[in-house]
C-alpha cells in the first residue's frame, strides 16, 4: 500500500494561508483518528467548538495528542504512567505520615520537606491522571475549563517546588555556618510565614495568568501536542493578543528560574566556605551529609526542568521526555533521595509500616 503525501499544518493565526511542514504515515493516522473523534462527539450530542465572527472560536475543547498512537504503545505507557503516579503519590504519603507521627522531626527542615512533599503529590496529580484516562478511553479530549484549571495548578505547583528547594537550602545555610543561633533564626513563626509567602506567589502567579488566558479567543486549531496542557503551547494557538501573557510569562520564569537558584547558589557557596573552614574529616563528611539530599534534589529538578526550556520544541519526542522527567519522575525520586540517604526518615518510615502492618 503506498501512502499518499498528507500535510501538516503548523498552528497559526490564519487558516487561509498555511505552512506545509512535512509528510508521515504517522501523521496521516493521527488525522484520520482526531477526525473520527471528533465526528463521533458530534453524533453524540457534543460540540467541539462554537463560531464566532472573524474566523474564530470559542473552543470548548482541547485535544492532547500525548506520545504515541499505536495502541501497543499506548497499553506500555498506560501500565508505566499509572505505576509512576501510585509510587509517587504513595512515597510522598509516607515522608508525611513519617514527619507528622515523629516529634523529634517536628524541626524546620522536615516542616520544610512535608510540604515539599505534599506539592509534588499536587504537581504529578494535576497532569499524570488526564493522561492515564485518555490512554485507557482513547479519547484525547480535554475541556477549556479542565485545560484552564490543569495549567493553574502545574503553575501554582511548579512554583511551590521552586521556592521550597530555596527555603530549604536557606535552612541548610543558617544550620550550618550559624549552628548557635538556629533555633532563634528558623522560628516556627518564620518557617509558616516562609512557606505561606511561598504558596501566596505561586497562587497569585496562576491566578493571574489564568484570568488573562480566559480573554484569549482560539483559531479553528485545538490540537495541542502534548501530554497536558502547557502554557506556551496553549497560547501559540490563540488567535487574540497574546502579547500581556508572553511578557507575564517571560518575567516570571525569569524571576522563578534565576531569584531561586541564585539564593540556592548563595546558600551553597557559603556552606561549602564553612564546611572548609572545619578541620576534621569527620566533622566535614557529618556537615556536608546533613545537605546532600537536598542539593540532589535540586539538582534533580533544575536539571530536568533547565532541559525542559532549553529543548528547541517542546513538542517533540525529546521536549516531552524532559517535561516527563521534570513534572513526573522528579517528584517520584524525591522520597527515595529523602529517605534512603537519611537515618531519620528510614527510622520512622519503619515505625509507621510497623505500626500498619501491626493494625492489618
Amino acid at each position: 500500500m503506498k501512502w499518499l503525501p498528507t500535510p501538516v499544518f503548523l498552528p497559526g493565526k490564519s487558516h487561509e494561508q498555511r505552512n506545509l511542514v512535512g509528510y508521515s504515515s504517522w501523521s496521516c493516522r493521527v488525522r484520520h483518528n482526531l477526525a473520527t473523534e471528533q465526528q463521533a462527539r458530534v453524533q453524540e450530542g457534543g460540540c467541539i467548538s462554537s463560531m464566532e465572527p472573524g474566523n474564530q472560536t470559542r473552543v470548548l475543547e482541547f485535544l492532547l495528542l500525548g506520545f504515541s498512537q499505536d495502541p501497543e504503545k499506548q497499553c506500555i505507557l498506560f501500565g508505566i504512567f499509572l505505576s509512576v503516579f501510585v509510587v509517587t503519590v504513595l512515597g510522598n504519603l509516607l515522608i508525611i505520615l513519617a514527619i507528622s507521627s515523629e516529634p523529634h522531626l517536628h524541626t524546620p527542615m522536615y516542616f520544610f520537606l512535608s510540604n515539599l512533599s505534599l506539592a509534588d503529590i499536587g504537581f504529578v496529580a494535576t497532569t499524570v491522571p488526564k493522561m492515564i484516562v485518555n490512554i485507557q478511553t482513547q479519547r484525547k479530549s480535554i475541556s477549556y475549563a479542565g485545560c484552564i484549571t490543569q495549567m493553574c495548578l502545574f503553575m501554582v505547583f511548579g512554583g511551590m517546588d521552586t521556592f521550597l528547594l530555596t527555603v530549604m537550602a536557606y535552612d541548610r545555610f543558617v544550620a550550618i555556618c550559624h549552628p548557635l543561633h538556629y533555633t532563634v533564626i528558623m522560628n516556627p513563626r518564620l518557617c509558616g510565614l516562609l512557606v505561606l509567602m511561598s504558596w501566596f506567589t505561586s497562587l497569585s502567579y496562576a491566578l493571574i495568568q489564568s484570568l488573562l488566558m480566559l480573554r484569549l479567543s482560539f483559531c479553528t486549531n485545538w490540537i495541542i501536542p502534548h501530554f497536558y496542557c502547557e502554557l506556551a503551547q496553549v497560547l501559540t494557538l490563540a488567535c487574540s493578543d497574546t502579547l500581556i501573557n508572553y511578557i507575564l510569562l517571560y518575567m516570571v520564569t525569569g524571576f522563578l528560574g534565576i531569584v531561586p537558584f541564585s539564593g540556592i547558589l548563595f546558600s551553597y557557596t557559603r556552606i561549602v566556605s564553612s564546611i572548609l573552614r572545619i578541620p576534621s574529616a569527620h566533622g566535614k563528611y557529618k556537615a556536608f551529609s546533613t545537605c546532600a539530599s537536598h542539593l540532589s534534589v535540586v539538582s534533580l529538578f533544575y536539571g530536568t526542568g533547565l532541559g525542559v526550556y532549553l529543548s528547541s520544541d517542546s513538542s517533540s519526542w525529546r521536549g516531552m521526555i524532559a517535561s516527563v522527567m521534570y513534572t513526573v519522575v522528579t517528584p517520584m525520586l524525591n522520597p527515595f533521595i529523602y529517605s534512603l540517604r537519611n537515618r531519620d526518615i528510614k527510622r520512622a518510615l519503619r515505625k509507621v509500616l510497623g505500626r500498619t502492618l501491626c493494625v492489618q
